[in-house]
């Protein structure tokens, strides 16, 4: 407040610390002529000592500067750390956005393509690649389907940008409270970005690059494309991926036939695929489709109705359908594949010339025959292979049940064929002159030190060659393989399309050089179809998922192999061998039959192959390790099981003629060649145990002289025994 002090006649203002009592003497101060340090008195004039006239018209009060509230300095305090909050997280945001890829360079990486293998009659028989199944559309999907992944895991995905807050926060709430987290804070888009883009580490980074990538996603993808891309990416265990692959997994079934009950529990599973696959954990896969479709009636994707009869009739996995012998088909495609195709870069469907019926009818009697008999006899593993004439595949099974080992038998395991490889030796003679009813000694013979026998220890002496063949002489075909030499058997044998290693010794007549069933039986074919050789094939097309055909396969062989007229007599010898011979158990009444069996040395390895006209089928039986069987020979269980898939795969057809055979078939009134039975009696024991070398058990001996085992006699032991 100013005060005035008299000083010879004039008053001078007098400033106190606190400013000016009034506005006239703010505003003398504020005047022109008040300039510090300009020489002049504060309150004076320039160039005169008289007082300056007050002009309270220009006189304004001081500002006066008041203290915040504390709610104010709050907002104040909250408003600065949020703006430096911000700018902290743009800053790490940006710091993680630089560590992906630009994004004008972002693609979603291509899905692993999958192999769709199929029948013949289109039927899927398995699914090969990463994924486990095909790529589906939304569009082919029932609604329900992909609603039940919405309702329980992102329920508001029609409304966010690809993150939900409200999501977010509802999740951080639960887990405080401890009450449980019925949906997760992450959103499809979010979890579809992790699968596309990311690890499943669980770290703060990953969070956001997560968030970023979602924000991506919904930028550059409608609702219904990020939810088809979401449904064919995320994992179901068991190695599936996508809703298609889990479908065939769990209910056997495409994704578009799954129930109401189905979808929820597949939609519930993504949450832990490990501890509610319902094969494994049945009751909590139970418990969480239940939670789906609350969800679901709740958001209004199900009618009340429909979740009801859901909850009353809850999905069950599939049952695994016998020992999955489809999957050993599957494995053949997948080591061929790359032969027909090179690499794949997208989705393809695989149309085999796989029968699936015969495939089932195959893959039972393989089972049954080693469930009832297996223990009995000390036999545990087993193969067959059946083809058309011209080598495609109709039923493969390489082994009892796939789940217990993948070994495929089939095409890989390579074990002595035994007598069933006496074929090749006969048609080595027949193609330099001899014929059916050439006539060779059966007797005693001694090649460098090796006396190969027969089965029953006795000898025949004359024998045509149709009794020798069908009543499995080891004698004869030795000396028939030393007469043409064991090369030109080779030749034969790899002429027909046996690929494995042959020994030309003197043993090979008696199947000791390994070989595969499938080559056996491919073969064979050669008999069945007349002469042409055959490569066994298992891929008739492939197409890609848009229907283009990438492989037709076009008619292909190695030719003509056999004569017609050499064909023909060998035919005529095979059917001898269904007739009174080592197959007499297989035979199938109004059909024309050929083939032959086999056993090796100590009962290891047991065989049968035969063929119609329209049909070509091999059993093997055996131990995986070499352990001997207990009397398995290929005239009992290998024949019965071959009879059992032959008499279902012919049910119904016409009987066709074996091509030639009927020149060469023995006549109606000539009795049947004295090659049927033991020379000399002896005990059970010494029938059955008196085997020799040569990798073959003993061949039966021709016809009963005098003293020995009458016709009724050598009956009951092919019965009792199967010996071929």
């Amino acid at each position: 407040m100013a005060k005035g002090r008299e000083r010879k006649g004039r008053v001078e203002p007098r400033f106190e610390a606190d400013g000016p009592a009034d506005p006239a003497a703010l505003d003398l101060r504020l005047s022109r002529g008040d300039r510090a340090g300009g020489g002049v008195a504060k309150g004076t004039s320039r160039g005169s000592g008289k007082a300056a006239p007050k002009r309270a018209s220009r006189a304004a009060p001081a500002p006066r500067r008041r203290r915040r509230s504390f709610l104010g300095t709050l907002v104040y305090g909250t408003m600065i750390l949020g703006l430096w909050g911000l700018v902290a997280v743009a800053g790490i945001v940006a710091y993680h956005a630089s560590q992906l890829p630009p994004i004008d360079q972002l693609a979603v990486p291509k899905r692993p393509p999958n192999i769709a293998i199929l029948a013949a009659d289109g039927s899927l028989l398995a699914n090969r690649g990463e994924t486990g199944g095909r790529t589906v559309s939304i569009r082919e999907l029932p609604p329900y389907l992909p609603r039940a992944f919405v309702a329980i895991e992102d329920r508001r995905f029609y409304g966010h940008l690809g993150i939900d807050p409200v999501g977010i926060a509802r999740a951080i709430g639960q887990n405080l409270t401890r009450r449980g987290v019925a949906q997760g804070g992450s959103t499809l888009t979010q979890q579809l970005a992790k699968n596309l883009f990311l690890t499943q580490e669980r770290t703060a980074s990953r969070k956001i690059q997560e968030a970023i990538l979602a924000l991506w996603l919904e930028h550059k993808y409608s609702k219904d494309e990020i939810l088809e891309l979401y449904l064919n990416r995320v994992y179901f265990g068991a190695g599936a991926y996508g809703v298609e692959a889990a479908a065939q997994r769990y209910f056997a079934k495409p994704a578009k036939d799954v129930t109401l009950a189905e979808a929820a529990m597949l939609g519930g599973l993504v949450q832990a695929p490990s501890r509610l696959a319902p094969n494994r954990n049945l009751p909590a896969a139970q418990a969480r489709a239940a939670q789906v479709l609350a969800a679901m009636q709740e958001l209004g994707f199900a009618k009340p109705a429909d979740v009801q009869t859901a909850l009353a009739q809850p999905a069950k996995p599939a049952r695994a359908k016998g020992g999955g012998s489809a999957n050993y088909v599957a494995d053949l495609v997948m080591d061929v594949l790359d032969d027909y195709v090179g690499k794949i870069e997208t989705d393809v469907a695989v149309q085999t010339t796989v029968d699936p019926t015969l495939q089932g009818v195959a893959e039972r009697a393989l089972v049954d025959e080693l469930n009832q008999k297996g223990g009995r006899y000390n036999v545990a593993q087993g193969a067959v292979v059946s083809m058309r004439p011209d080598g495609a595949i109709r039923a493969l099974i390489g082994g009892r049940d796939y789940a217990q080992s993948q070994f495929n038998r089939a095409t890989t395991a390579k074990r002595q064929p035994g007598s069933a490889f006496k074929p090749f030796v006969y048609l080595a003679a027949i193609e330099r002159g001899l014929t059916p009813d050439t006539v060779r000694d059966d007797s005693p013979v001694t090649i460098k030190g090796w006396s190969p026998e027969n089965y029953s220890r006795t000898y025949g002496g004359p024998v045509t060659l149709r009794d020798a063949l069908a009543h499995s002489l080891n004698t004869v075909a030795v000396r028939l393989s030393q007469e043409v030499g064991p090369k030109a058997v080779v030749q034969t044998a790899q002429r027909l399309g046996i690929t494995s290693a042959l020994q030309a010794n003197a043993s090979l007549a008696l199947g000791t050089s390994e070989v595969t069933p499938l080559e056996l039986v491919g073969a064979y074919a050669a008999f069945a179809n007349g002469g042409m050789g055959v490569i066994p094939y298992v891929i008739a097309s492939v197409k890609a998922v848009d229907g283009r055909t990438i492989y037709k396969r076009s008619p292909s062989g190695l030719g003509r192999v056999i004569d017609a007229n050499a064909v023909g007599m060998m035919n005529g010898m095979l059917h001898e061998v269904f007739v009174s011979g080592t197959a007499k158990k297989g035979d199938l009444p109004g059909w024309d039959l050929g083939g032959k069996t086999g056993t090796t040395q100590d009962f290891r390895d047991a065989w049968a192959v035969g063929f119609s006209g329209t049909l070509v089928t091999g059993v093997w039986l055996g131990n995986d390790d070499g352990e001997a069987t207990k009397k398995v020979s290929g005239g009992n269980l290998p024949i019965e099981i071959w009879n059992r898939v032959m008499t279902a795969a012919l049910r119904g057809d016409k009987p066709v003629p074996l091509p030639g055979a009927a020149r060469w078939r023995r006549s109606s009134g000539t009795a049947v060649a004295a090659a049927a039975a033991p020379a000399e009696p002896q005990t059970l024991g010494g029938l059955i145990d008196n085997l020799v070398g040569g990798g073959q058990p003993p061949a039966r001996q021709p016809a009963p002289q005098r003293g020995g085992p009458t016709r009724e006699d050598k009956n009951f032991l092919e019965r009792l025994f199967g010996v071929d």
